[in-house]
């Protein structure tokens, strides 16, 4: 008998728990703990009310809720952008990173780094794991910037190969939207 399915349940309901126990810490829903994480993991591509809507699966009035929450108690600013009209751009302030530093996220990312280094690559096993679960629900997929299709490294820097617009090195690393999975030489979808 296989027991993944039990321990990632099991790994879920832990997390979950400590995100509740996070959240309530600082007065918040776990989603509102969510939603700052997600922000300061995202690019600019996917630093968007609707990017969070579709992160998350929640929809816009659940969203708008919550960012109106999150900038009231100071844990995010919103900044117009630019070049595109009535687009806002959300990122966590200095409160929401501080709200982020001690939390869930990170006590989870030490428990991974303190984990054997002759182990599996167990980042590329969930990877496969979440790529098939979202295609099952009909979600997007969401991928860090430098791992997609669309990502070109030029010599003055890197590009995104959909928008043609530079891109900044530190938002390469980040989470977007736009990803698209690359494929390998033969044609054959790879996981990144």
């Amino acid at each position: 008998m296989d027991d993944t399915p039990v321990l990632l349940e099991r790994l879920g309901a832990l997390i979950q728990q400590s995100l509740r126990d996070d959240a309530a810490r600082h007065g918040l829903l776990p989603i509102h703990l969510q939603i700052l994480a997600y922000l300061d993991r995202a690019n600019r591509y996917s630093n968007l009310p609707i990017a969070v809507a579709q992160y998350f699966g929640i929809t816009r009035g659940t969203v708008s809720q919550s960012l109106q929450l999150l900038e009231r108690q100071g844990l995010i600013v919103k900044t117009p952008d630019p070049q595109h009209g009535r687009r806002i751009h959300l990122e966590p302030t200095a409160a929401g990173a501080k709200v982020l530093r001690d939390g869930w996220a990170q006590r989870l990312e030490q428990a991974l780094s303190a984990m054997p280094s002759e182990a599996p690559p167990l980042a590329d096993a969930l990877r496969g794991l979440l790529t098939a679960l979202q295609r099952q629900n009909g979600q997007r997929a969401f991928g860090v910037c430098q791992r997609c299709a669309h990502f070109l490294t030029e010599k003055r820097g890197a590009r995104c190969g959909l928008t043609r617009e530079p891109l900044a090195r530190e938002q390469t690393t980040r989470i977007c939207r736009e990803w698209t999975r690359p494929a390998d030489v033969a044609g054959v979808a790879v996981s990144t």
